[in-house]
């Protein structure tokens, strides 16, 4: 069965409201998770928990956010901004976000804003084509 991309959204808008006790019309592409949607760490489980069982899907530990690990590793960080190296890292485990405006400035305070709606709406995308 196929499921169309505007079925993908409705559905992530639906475990983003009831996860985080927002309203329809908060949820939006481009919001973030935790900056304008208000979530935490904590929430990101059930986020993913939610994701899985709504879209009948398997979601790894850190496949759809991976901060965590990548964020202990010191060669991907230098000065509180990632390096060359560390954005590639993120890029290879993050396909379904957009860095490009997190490019120009690396700084590692901006990451949690690559979590967006709209990134969340790739990722159970590309696990549904897979």
């Amino acid at each position: 069965m196929t499921v169309s991309r505007d079925e993908i959204y409705e559905g992530v808008q639906e475990v983003l409201v009831d996860a985080l006790g927002l309203d329809d019309d908060e949820v939006t592409p481009e919001a973030t998770l935790m900056g304008d949607l208000g979530a935490e760490s904590i929430d990101f489980l059930d986020i993913v928990f939610r994701l899985e069982k709504n879209f009948n899907i398997k979601i790894p530990r850190e496949e759809l956010f991976p901060a965590d690990s990548l964020m202990s590793n010191p060669e991907y960080i230098d000065n509180g901004k990632l390096t060359a190296k560390g954005l590639e890292e993120f890029k290879a485990k993050m396909p379904h976000t957009d860095f490009s405006s997190f490019e120009s400035d690396p700084d590692i305070n901006k990451i949690a804003d690559l979590f967006t709606v709209e990134s969340v709406v790739k990722f159970v995308e590309m696990k549904l084509s897979a």
